[in-house]
């Protein structure tokens, strides 16, 4: 059987030169033992010249191609004090080749930060870019427009939350990613595979590989296409894709990306939360809706935990366990007319869908990435005076109706519809204990992903949970089929805590997998559910200010109703500040996302972009060209991927998913371009622990746990508010805190009027003001099975403080009762010594005491403190005193039978 592993960049460090005629693009690996070259014609005013060479230079063969460059891009020969050749920039990677009137512009990425780590895999975030144009200036056509679609373009901050890695896929879910590891050695073949549009090059890279392509054997390099749906650069190199080198293409995801340490002991386990944005129909709250001709929805989000045991770094013999939901806008043709200025624009219904068109496209894509079963959680209104959400939740349902009644009854839409405002707003139910069940029956169908199989400790101590979970059981590891799909009217405030809660309840089920706890659930109030509960909100916020303009108004201590006084204000501000942004900025971040992901592209004698009424017809190509004929109103899936379920068709060994492997390369263990160990320790130059990202990261002890010495030190165990310690948050700067705004303490008292923090943001002013105490756990719309002992709540933050009984005391304890009052205390303090004087003073009253009738043990008295030492032989005594003395340092010499022994071990150990 084949090692598979993920290929790593060889293309890590760039740096241009500049001629008068041509850029020179050096790109080199971390250790720049590997040089490629790309050649870049500047003599051409408008069109993009790229030549790879193909060839991989040494350090010293790199040196002397700029040596002699330089010597003959010199105005004369031999001059010296000029040079020919000149250091333009240093970069980390291509962003890709963009042009808008005139010439090609290159943008580089001039800044990287690591900010987390997945099997010795680094990821990191853009800090910086930088933009060269191509063309010198003796051929330069000059455009007036020019300048100002630069400046649209470069609106686009690429050091907001654009993220990459070198050799981990980011546009793939990590089930995705280590299933293609695993593929089956039959596929291993040159021609199963194809080359993903790269026909310049041989599937297998080497001559020597080449020649031995029929045999399996061996350690092999993979790298897979990227899912273009997070791709959002994938506009800026489909120019060069052809042309170059795989090396040189490296694929940006737009999101968020967050990883924390959870220290178990001293074992390190890495929580690590990736959020990907689709960059089909993408834009801003407001001016993008519901979903587009294609099945393409508004503010798309997959967001990813990864759970792994971070003390081994193996993909193959490593314990990874990952968990995928999604959140997107109602897949419907809908929307909201802004220019009435309001604060709530009316809900309008734009197209009628009687066949559910749209939305069957849109199911589909999800059948074919994630598999069966797909759930929905519904959380828009279902109850209002006037209609306005509930409009979409009739239409949702309508549309989940009609789809449902052609599929096999195993893998319909799971439909789930909760009004999670209103429960907000009574006082008689806790939203987060319906959530909880939400969440639990979800994960039961779902499942989730783990690299190996089920512990024997789980068959040994099973639980009513793990027995019930769903996914695919295969005979190496356990993977998820079917996803939760999480929506309400902006996918921002409801649908964050929602799926808060779904991954709270999967993170227990990854910990117990793992074996890490002995039984599949997490409680409140941990330092583990606290490190998560932060990931999970500065994930909340990133996205929120992405597509609407301001950061969470309602959090998860808003909903457990334990949020600080301090949060009304601040959730005032936040909803100002998303009103603001949608009402004057929105327009001019939608023209810059239609630019930068070529949406629009501009042309001569064409409608500038800021010339356009509207950009409906850029994200609805049905009204500009015919498409293809529309699918079968009852047959609407893909008949390949309905053959697969509940498995999702992306992940099946297929001859279509195999073509999609770009790259496969037969090579040396040791080589670097799978030497992960090599690539994350960098033994070849110096590093300092002050630099090491896994110190700098969030940790739990560090950051969570109380600094009072003897507290347990188990991320698990609930602490109390006034023993939790400092978190980030509390570290922060005011730089930090004034781009976040996060949360205060959660030890502060709650508002005096949680109920009117419910009607100040999209999540819960509603235009309804029915009863708050009208709404029962009878009342609720979902139907979820119950799980008997195991759905009840242990935690209860509604109740009231019940009444404290003080009883007056009359005098002094007796001598006895003292007595007994000190012995139970003696009993409990199991880490202190007993005074012995305080015991011998006592002792007659303790005999009075301690008189039992018939004997409670085989020891004379009853007592922790007195036993009789059991039976000790000689040579028993003699082992443990020279062990004794061994561990101070003084060895006792080896007798003549312990030196045959220890010889005969060495023979037939090592001879």
């Amino acid at each position: 059987m084949p090692t598979v592993q993920p290929i790593i960049s060889c293309v890590q460090k760039l740096v241009l030169y500049e001629t008068r005629a041509r850029y020179f693009l050096v790109g080199s690996n971390h250790a720049e033992t590997k040089h490629r070259v790309l050649k870049i014609d500047r003599t051409e005013p408008r069109d993009l010249v790229v030549i790879d060479d193909r060839h991989v230079y040494s350090q010293q063969e790199i040196q002397e191609l700029l040596s002699r460059l330089d010597m003959g891009n010199r105005t004369k020969m031999g001059q010296k004090g000029l040079s020919g050749l000149s250091k333009t920039v240093s970069a980390f990677g291509i962003v890709g080749f963009v042009r808008f009137l005139e010439g090609y512009y290159i943008v580089f990425i001039t800044k990287r930060r690591k900010v987390a780590d997945i099997g010795g895999h680094s990821i990191y975030k853009i800090e910086d870019t930088a933009n060269v144009y191509i063309p010198n200036d003796s051929v330069r056509i000059a455009h007036p427009d020019e300048a100002k679609y630069v400046r649209i373009f470069q609106s686009v901050d690429l050091s907001s939350n654009f993220y990459f890695s070198y050799s981990y896929d980011l546009t793939h879910s990590h089930q995705f990613n280590l299933t293609v590891l695993k593929m089956p050695s039959e596929g291993l073949k040159s021609e199963t595979f194809g080359h993903g549009g790269q026909d310049s090059f041989d599937i297998f890279e080497d001559e020597d590989a080449a020649a031995q392509a029929g045999s399996t054997a061996g350690h092999y390099g993979i790298r897979n296409e990227p899912y273009y749906k997070y791709t959002w650069n994938g506009y800026m190199l489909e120019k060069v894709k052809a042309a170059v080198h795989h090396n040189w293409l490296l694929y940006i995801i737009h999101g968020f990306c967050g990883q924390s340490k959870m220290l178990i002991y001293g074992r390190p386990v890495y929580v690590t939360l990736i959020a990907r944005r689709s960059c089909k129909f993408a834009g801003t709250r407001f001016l993008k809706r519901g979903a587009n001709c294609e099945g393409d929805v508004a503010n798309e989000v997959e967001t990813e935990q990864i759970i792994h045991d971070a003390s081994v770094m193996s993909f193959s013999a490593g314990s990874y366990s990952s968990y995928v939901q999604v959140r997107g806008s109602v897949p419907l043709y809908w929307s909201q007319d802004i220019s009435t200025m309001m604060p709530k624009p009316p809900i309008t219904l734009d197209q009628a869908d009687p066949f559910a068109h749209v939305a069957a496209l849109h199911f589909d894509q999800m059948l074919q990435r994630f598999g069966s079963p797909i759930i929905i959680l519904n959380l828009v209104k279902k109850r209002e005076k006037r209609k306005h959400e509930r409009i979409l939740s009739e239409a949702l349902f309508s549309a989940v109706t009609y789809l449902n009644q052609f599929l096999p009854p195993e893998y319909g839409i799971h439909y789930i519809a909760w009004d999670m405002a209103k429960y907000t707003k009574s006082k008689l139910c806790n939203v987060l204990d319906r959530l909880n069940l939400i969440a639990e029956d979800v994960v039961k169908k779902t499942g989730f992903f783990v690299n190996h199989t089920d512990f024997y400790s789980n068959s040994l101590r099973p639980h009513d949970r793990w027995s019930e979970l769903g996914g695919f059981i295969h005979n190496k590891c356990r993977l998820q089929t079917g996803v939760l799909r999480t929506n309400c009217v902006d996918c921002l405030d409801r649908t964050n805590t929602a799926q808060f809660m779904v991954g709270k309840c999967a993170l227990a089920c990854q910990l117990y997998a793992l074996g890490v706890i002995d039984k599949p659930r997490l409680q409140f109030d941990t330092d583990a559910v606290r490190l998560f509960e932060e990931l999970y909100e500065d994930h909340g916020d990133t996205l929120s200010l992405q597509y609407g303009g301001s950061q969470l108004v309602h959090r998860v201590k808003t909903y457990r109703k334990i949020a600080p006084w301090t949060q009304h204000s601040k959730d005032i501000m936040q909803t100002l500040s998303r009103y603001y942004s949608n009402a004057f900025s929105d327009a001019d971040r939608q023209d810059a996302i239609n630019l930068f992901l070529g949406v629009f592209q501009p042309l001569e004698g064409k409608s500038h972009l800021w010339e356009l009424p509207t950009d409906y017809y850029l994200h609805h190509k049905n009204t500009v060209a015919l498409l293809s004929p529309k699918r079968s109103y009852t047959h609407w899936w893909t008949p390949d991927v309905l053959m697969n379920l509940p498995l999702p068709y992306d992940e099946v060994p297929c001859t279509e998913n195999l073509k999609k492997m770009t790259v496969i390369k037969k090579t040396d263990k040791s080589d670097e371009e799978i030497d992960v160990y090599t690539e994350f320790y960098q033994p070849y130059e110096l590093s300092s622990f002050d630099d090491a990202f896994c110190l700098r990261m969030t940790n739990s002890a560090k950051d969570f746990m109380p600094k009072n010495v003897g507290i347990d030190p188990s991320p698990f165990t609930i602490r109390k508010p006034e023993e939790t310690g400092k978190s980030m948050l509390s570290n922060k700067t005011s730089k930090e805190e004034t781009v976040l705004q996060r949360k205060t303490v959660a030890s502060a008292p709650p508002p005096p009027s949680e109920e009117a923090v419910s009607s100040s943001s999209e999540d819960d002013s509603g235009t309804d003001k029915e009863e708050d105490g009208a709404v029962s756990q009878r009342s609720t719309p979902v139907k979820i099975t119950e799980f008997g002992e195991n759905a009840k709540i242990t935690e209860d933050s509604s109740q009231s403080p019940r009444e404290v009984r003080i009883t007056n005391i009359s005098g002094l304890p007796s001598e006895d009762d003292l007595l007994i009052y000190k012995r139970f205390v003696n009993l409990g303090q199991s880490q202190r010594k007993v005074d012995v004087h305080c015991q011998q003073s006592s002792t007659k009253h303790l005999d009075s005491m301690m008189t039992i009738s018939e004997p409670a043990s085989s020891f004379l008295r009853d007592s922790i403190y007195e036993v009789h030492l059991a039976a000790l032989d000689a040579k028993s005594a003699q082992i443990f005193t020279s062990h004794i003395q061994t561990g101070k340092g003084i060895i006792q010499p080896l007798c003549r039978e312990d030196l045959i022994l220890y010889r005969e071990y060495i023979k037939s150990r090592y001879m």
